[in-house]
């Protein structure tokens, strides 16, 4: 078996597991250099947190397996198509690669496609639902916020 079906297996097979334990159905396993560093399962139910999706708790645990912030040369397998607030966080992480068992329009009769949120995320943020707006106070502050990180970093 090909190591992609085998790593996408072993996602869906989280993704079971965490079914039976009343969990949601998605499992995720991040891979670097063939092996298996890190897993996860959606533990939203579980844990009442609405970013506990299977790929951010696999990213996670890869970032400590790792210790490091930065995920390059790693992929990530996991059940379904990722929402958009995944993608986001393995782009920002450095993964260049991914693979999904199921896509949306297969997640879509079941109420679990996330395909509405990427055509929202498409649109200029001015034609989005959501309110979203940019309120400056920097002007206002004594040293601006960003300033002051840069400052801290450097002093460390």
């Amino acid at each position: 078996m090909p190591e992609e079906q085998r790593f996408l297996r072993e996602a869906l097979s989280l993704a079971r597991s965490n079914m039976e334990n009343g969990g949601r159905p998605f499992g995720a396993v991040v891979v670097k250099n063939g092996e298996v560093i890190a897993t996860g399962v959606n533990e939203m139910g579980q844990t009442g947190d609405p970013t506990s999706h299977a790929e951010l708790n696999a990213l996670r645990a890869a970032a400590r397996a790792l210790q490091s912030l930065r995920l390059e040369g790693c992929a990530v397998y996991a059940s379904g198509q990722p929402c958009p607030m995944c993608l986001a966080a393995m782009r920002m992480a450095g993964i260049n690669e991914i693979a999904y068992a199921h896509s949306n329009t297969q997640a879509q009769p079941y109420g679990l496609s996330t395909s509405a949120i990427y055509a929202e995320l498409a649109k200029p943020i001015t034609e989005q639902a959501m309110r979203f707006r940019h309120i400056p106070l920097e002007a206002q502050d004594a040293v601006p916020l960003y300033d002051e990180w840069q400052r801290r970093q450097q002093a460390s």
